[in-house]
């Protein structure tokens, strides 16, 4: 499966803008749910990838749940028409105004991540006179092998709880009262591409519910979180991830009890293929030894490159000429502003149209106005 551009609509467009292909995010989320129904795994779509309302509602429409980390994520799913009791609410600083909104909405789950959360939650959920659903998020202690900014499974990230202090965080929720643990809840990293920890975090929870089990406490619910990684170099040879292999890991190295619910936060495996930057060539700047494609959009439409050092394919969507050897930079009057150094573009002209590719999440979402720039448009492959 190729994805294909409608470059003479293009042409009419004010860029930047986002470009979404409803074509390319249909099949991805038929290809996850058929495997995650197999065996009955619940999802819930992490909003932090791409929280645009058309997305939102198509991914609403397949029946996943969402995995959110802000209220404002919250309010935005809720808009969508997402089941309130299919969200749970996720993040290391919950305010007391985010925690209520989930009360009073009577989401599905908070995943808890200090024993300071823990009892704020108890205060608030006491004084509306409710109890609160809450899953652990523990630290598996397991290197996820990606960037170290998207590394969060391990022993001293500010996410989660240690498991050296687990047995104190177990003392600590038989004195809540208006606390219910349901589960322990996972995220160990994103952009995985390598499946290998996912069987070490499958060998961890086993021996994580031994513990619980030593307390005579079942873990009903399970969540192991998102950060299945997509290919940002070959985004036409795989344009949706490999699900299958995914899940089966799960299956064959965790295979649950008859009680227990299986959870995943998919976001960026759903999103990131089916968005593109679009911007156009500026100018072409020639250095002494360089030459740079400037375009007009920068790291205020995309900061995935400036922020991690990041990798897109990038395409001259306008040329077939031979291709030449560029800096593509932004506009921005930071020198980060750079998206890429040293590759191959067909010969590049101003004026040319430029497509930055797997940019559906982590891209329109954390877009900014720094310059005062204004946000990007938005465009549906189905809209035109």
């Amino acid at each position: 499966m190729k994805q294909r551009f409608p470059i003479d609509t293009f042409r009419s467009l004010t860029t930047p803008f986002y470009y979404y292909d409803t074509d390319v995010l249909n099949k991805t989320l038929q290809a996850l749910t058929k495997e995650a129904d197999k065996y009955n795994y619940q999802l819930h779509y992490a909003v932090k990838a791409n929280a645009n309302p058309r997305i939102l509602s198509i991914i609403n429409e397949y029946g996943l749940g969402a995995d959110c980390v802000s209220g404002g994520e919250i309010q935005a799913v809720i808009k969508a028409g997402f089941p309130s009791g299919k969200i749970v609410f996720a993040g290391v600083g919950k305010a007391d105004w985010e925690i209520n909104l989930g009360l009073e909405h009577e989401i599905f789950c908070y995943n808890v991540e200090s024993i300071p959360e823990l009892e704020v939650i108890n205060d608030l959920a006491k004084k509306k006179g409710k109890t609160a659903q809450v899953a652990l998020r523990i630290n598996p202690e397991v290197d996820a092998h990606t960037h170290h900014h998207i590394t969060t499974g391990t022993k001293e990230d500010k996410f989660g709880i240690n498991r050296a202090q687990l047995e104190n965080v177990l003392d600590q929720i038989s004195s809540q009262e208006a606390i219910r643990l349901i589960g322990i809840h996972y995220h160990i990293g994103s952009q995985i591409t390598d499946i290998k920890p996912f069987q070490e975090l499958c060998t961890r929870t086993v021996e994580i519910q031994e513990q619980f089990a030593k307390r005579g406490l079942k873990i009903e619910h399970i969540n192991f979180g998102g950060g299945l990684g997509i290919d940002y170099e070959n985004p036409d040879q795989h344009l949706i991830p490999d699900f299958k292999s995914y899940f089966e890991l799960f299956r064959t190295f965790f295979p649950a009890e008859a009680y227990q619910k299986i959870h995943f936060e998919p976001g960026r495996s759903v999103v990131g293929q089916c968005g593109t930057l679009i911007s156009k060539v500026l100018f072409v700047k020639e250095g002494t030894y360089k030459k740079f494609v400037v375009l007009d959009a920068g790291f205020t439409e995309l900061i995935r490159p400036a922020l991690y050092g990041a990798y897109h394919q990038i395409e001259n969507l306008s040329s077939e000429a031979p291709e030449e050897i560029y800096d593509v930079v932004g506009p921005i009057c930071e020198s980060s502003d750079c998206f890429a150094k040293d590759i191959f573009l067909n010969q590049t002209k101003r004026g040319n149209l430029i497509a930055l590719r797997s940019a559906g999440a982590y891209g329109e979402t954390m877009a900014s106005q720094y310059n005062c720039r204004k946000l990007p448009f938005t465009y549906f492959s189905d809209s035109f």
